[in-house]
């Protein structure tokens, strides 16, 4: 392949598939990850190998990298995009939804960045972009646990980066505002859930996935020896 391997999770909708388009129209083989395989299959995109993997089972996660560095070379950059938000009343959400957004989250952003990071170090060479939140830049009310992992995401890359800067490996994190994805409609909390796609409409949308996977695309296109460390992308509306 004319250029490297590029690695998306959480590729069957909104920024990931957004992502996934705009990398193979730059010309990138992909390997697509998420746990529904027909939405990845959809996208029909050339070069792209679609594997159901959840973010959490390191084994089938670290299986689909072999196959798809088997065939189209060795990961230049990860986009761990796979995430999970519940929104609620803190006094009544389950502890069910607040480990499911500490094992996405967080787990299983570290699951990319371990299966990854040694390889790219050893090459010098690599970038990993970290999907965060300005709910990793400021706190909102019934987002509390949402905000802390999003929080430790900022928290953990900006750390690696460093650790990792002088083997010429970037680390990136792309935080998102109101993104117009089915991400909210998972919170089981109507009440949280109506509010914010009320504020959404209010303020004329919230942003299409396009445009943070151009923010994406921006990042990761820049030189080698230039790092984006983190870029906030908001509606222009949005308040906080």
């Amino acid at each position: 392949m004319s250029k490297p391997l590029v690695i998306i999770t959480g590729a069957s909708s909104g920024i990931g598939a957004a992502t996934a388009k705009l990398f193979s129209e730059a010309g990138h083989p992909l390997l697509l990850l998420a746990r529904r395989l027909p939405e990845m299959e959809a996208l029909a995109l050339p070069n792209a190998l679609c594997r159901a993997v959840d973010v959490m089972d390191v084994d089938a996660f670290r299986a689909a990298i072999a196959e798809a560095e088997a065939r189209f070379g060795k990961a230049d950059c990860l986009v761990n995009n796979a995430g999970v938000m519940f929104c609620g009343d803190p006094v009544k959400q389950s502890a069910d939804e607040w480990q499911r957004m500490l094992d996405v989250n967080l787990r299983g952003l570290l699951n990319g960045i371990q299966l990854v990071l040694e390889g790219m170090v050893a090459r010098q060479s690599g970038t990993i972009v970290n999907i965060g939140s300005i709910a990793g830049v400021k706190t909102f009310p019934k987002h509390a646990v949402y905000c802390g992992t999003k929080f430790a995401v900022h928290a953990i890359t900006e750390t690696i980066r460093q650790e990792v800067s002088g083997s010429d490996v970037r680390l990136v994190t792309i935080a998102p505002g109101m993104v117009e994805t089915d991400l909210v409609n998972h919170s089981t909390d109507a009440e949280a859930r109506d509010g914010w796609w009320e504020y959404a409409n209010r303020i004329g949308g919230a942003l299409k996935p396009e445009s943070i996977a151009q923010s994406i695309l921006f990042a990761y296109q820049m030189p080698q020896s230039v790092c984006v460390r983190e870029m906030v992308v908001c509606p222009t509306r949005q308040e906080p």
